[in-house]
């Protein structure tokens, strides 16, 4: 959303969604930890924090690690061919039932697993 990438508006959406009470989104930590280390590499260090920042004071609920999500992401790492990230993200979804909202190839894997919405890839 913060490149307007294609996508971007089904994301405004939902996070309209969900601050009219609508809906519930959850961010892994993992999730801040990807978009900081990416536009870290990306840009830089000012843009990275600018933007984890922007995603904080979203109407979103951040998940940190527990018992639980270590156990169902590991799951998925071993049965799956993810990312380490991946892999914890697609454990939050299981573990709230939630709709993993995402771009990215690698989830095609856990399909039969999670239920998905798939945005429009780069």
């Amino acid at each position: 959303m913060i490149e307007d990438e294609p996508g971007s508006k089904i994301v405004q959406r939902i996070l309209e969604q969900a601050r009219d009470g609508e809906a519930v989104v959850f961010v892994s930590f993992m999730s801040f930890m990807e978009v900081y280390y990416i536009t870290l590499q990306e840009r830089d260090e000012k843009e990275a924090l600018a933007r984890v920042n922007l995603i904080a004071v979203l109407p979103v609920l951040r998940v940190e690690s527990n018992e639980a999500l270590n156990v169902m992401a590991a799951e998925f790492k071993a049965a799956h061919r993810l990312s380490v990230a991946d892999a914890w993200i697609a454990a939050l979804s299981k573990e709230r039932d939630a709709t993993l909202v995402h771009k990215d190839p690698e989830f095609k894997q856990v399909e039969d697993e999670i239920q998905v919405l798939e945005l429009p890839y780069k």
